[in-house]
């Protein structure tokens, strides 16, 4: 049975499909079969990113390991029994296809909350939410006091997040093991850092789930996108010498993978 990866979180900017991307091509590169599903159906950020990954290998006759895409199939209305969701048997129809094939399955939901995203939370082996470094996303997960120090109370997605865990119990599935990736870390505002760095420690007791660093903020994954590439098919397509900010962030991946701790996955790059 497949590994199912959700990554999710219903801020829009958190650079979701940036490490959607990342950590499926990685485990595809490691020799892992990785099927690949994008739920935001009018943006398909993730879609458009693996269709320009198509294209730059056929135009410059490159063969690079690629998850598979799959668009969720559509459902005749009429099929459906009175009371059932049609988002809920596309989703399930889509993994179903991909799952005989997949090592990992891994689904990019979008900015928002979404019948497609609350259905495929309840689907995640692990989950994987991207969080910019600062108190605005922090009130994604809870709402704080003024000061930032005092936890008031979690927020609607932490809400959902337990939800999933609770339908998940229900169906005797494994519990979610939920990462959160504090992303596009910056510099400066050491003070803020650390003020971020304790709630969420202090959070991740309270609610169940991990800290993970994620990605510092560079100019590189801007220009990766339209050529669909990662940081690590540079190389494959003629940068031979990678700088320090490339080095850098081809660390912060490896260092992502190894802290997802993900079954029979070990970090060869």
């Amino acid at each position: 049975m497949a590994h199912i990866i959700v990554v999710g979180n219903e801020k829009g900017g958190a650079g979701k499909s940036t490490v959607s991307m990342h950590v499926a091509t990685a485990l595809a590169r490691m020799g892992h079969k990785i099927g690949a599903l994008d739920l935001d159906l009018r943006q398909k950020t993730m879609g458009r990113y693996i269709t320009n990954r198509m294209k730059t290998l056929e135009t410059d006759d490159l063969d690079l390991p690629t998850p598979r895409y799959l668009e969720l199939p559509e459902i005749d209305p009429e099929t459906l029994q009175p009371g059932e969701n049609i988002y809920d048997h596309r989703l399930s129809a889509a993994v179903a296809e991909l799952e005989p094939g997949s090592d990992f399955i891994l689904i990019d939901c979008p900015g928002s909350h979404t019948r497609l995203s609350q259905v495929a939370h309840s689907l995640a082996d692990t989950l994987i939410t991207p969080l910019n470094d600062s108190f605005v996303d922090f009130d994604l997960l809870a709402h704080t006091d003024a000061t930032g120090e005092k936890i008031e109370g979690p927020s609607v997605y932490s809400e959902m997040v337990w939800n999933a865990r609770q339908l998940r119990a229900q169906a005797g599935l494994p519990p979610i093991d939920w990462v959160v990736l504090r992303n596009r870390l910056g510099a400066q505002q050491m003070v803020n850092k650390a003020k971020m760095e304790k709630a969420l420690e202090r959070l991740s007791k309270r609610i169940g789930f991990r800290v993970s660093p994620g990605f510092n903020e560079r100019v590189i994954f801007r220009e990766l996108f339209p050529r669909g590439m990662t940081l690590l098919d540079l190389k494959d397509v003629g940068v031979k010498q990678l700088n320090i900010s490339n080095i850098a962030a081809r660390q912060e991946l490896r260092d992502l993978i190894k802290a997802l701790n993900l079954p029979g996955v070990s970090v060869t790059f």
